[in-house]
């Protein structure tokens, strides 16, 4: 690391074997991680209990390439457990932000656009003209809020398409502006 770590108790007094095992914890971060420039370790003690001393949280702010990684644990009552879940925590983040710097990250593709071409409202389905010109159909119960008794031919929705039993169909359709598409079927 380029700064030394900074480790902070609040409220209480670290013993020297808890303050062991932080170092040894951001030992073994370092190791995983050898681009780590900089972290600090704030463990609080609770106020609530002053007979156990918990609960105690654990807050671990690391420095790294492309930012900063900052856990902050909830409340345990035993300090050794604190700490190993925050650390646990930290690696788990150290991992995900591996997986970013290499894009290594799903993207997902945003849903295509279609317009409603045809509705079928008694029987409970209709029929979607995607931009390639297909049809692809769809049943009322593949509607997202507010519904299908809201859709009117020629309003704009995105949808996820499968494959069904008589071909291509909509799994998923959503209103892009459901508000605009009422006043627009009113008019």
């Amino acid at each position: 690391m380029q700064r030394p770590l900074k480790i902070t108790s609040r409220d209480f007094t670290l013993s020297p074997g808890i303050e062991e095992e932080i170092r040894d914890k951001v030992a073994a971060l370092e190791h995983f991680y050898g681009r780590i420039t900089g972290c600090e370790v704030v463990v609080e003690g609770g106020v609530h209990h002053h007979r156990h001393g918990g609960p105690f949280r654990v807050r671990i702010h690391l420095t790294v390439p492309g930012g900063d990684i900052t856990i902050n644990r909830q409340a345990e009552d035993d300090l050794a457990v604190a700490v190993r879940e925050s650390f646990a925590a930290a690696r788990r983040r150290i991992e995900d932000h591996i997986r970013e710097l290499r894009g290594d990250t799903k993207t997902h593709e945003e849903a295509p656009e279609g317009i409603v071409k045809k509705l079928f409202a008694s029987e409970g389905y209709g029929f979607l003209l995607t931009p390639e010109g297909d049809e692809i159909y769809f049943h009322r119960n593949s509607v997202l809020h507010p519904g299908f008794d809201q859709l009117v031919v020629g309003c704009i929705v995105r949808f996820n398409q499968e494959l069904g039993e008589n071909g291509p169909q909509a799994s998923t359709v959503a209103m892009l502006n459901p508000h605009r598409e009422r006043r627009r079927a009113a008019e």
